[in-house]
Formats: C-alpha cells, structure tokens, sequence
C-alpha cells in the first residue's frame, strides 16, 4: 500500500510547535505569490519549513 501524504497522517506524540524564521516567510510568501494567491496557504508554509532545514 502507499503511504499516505503527510497531511493524512497523526503528528508525533512528542511534536512541537515550530515556528518560521524571516527567510522562511518570505520563500512562503513568494510561492503563494508565484500561484496566484495573496497570502500564503498551509503547503507553502510546509515547502518553506522544509527547504530551510539545515
């Protein structure tokens, strides 16, 4: 069976909240913009968080 897309799937027992940094903000913002709409939706805001992990 495939395995479901992340937005299907429980968040670990032990997750936090995890905050975007400036740079972050503004990769969302500019995919967001690049598509057509005026702010940021959750998906940008995951693409972001996972292009800029270290």
């Amino acid at each position: 069976m495939a395995e479901k897309p992340f937005w299907e799937t429980d968040a670990p027992k032990d997750a936090k909240e995890k905050h975007l940094d400036r740079s972050q903000k503004q990769k969302a913002k500019a995919m967001a913009r690049a598509a057509g709409r005026p702010y940021p939706n959750a998906v940008d805001n995951i693409a972001a968080s996972k292009s800029g992990k270290k």
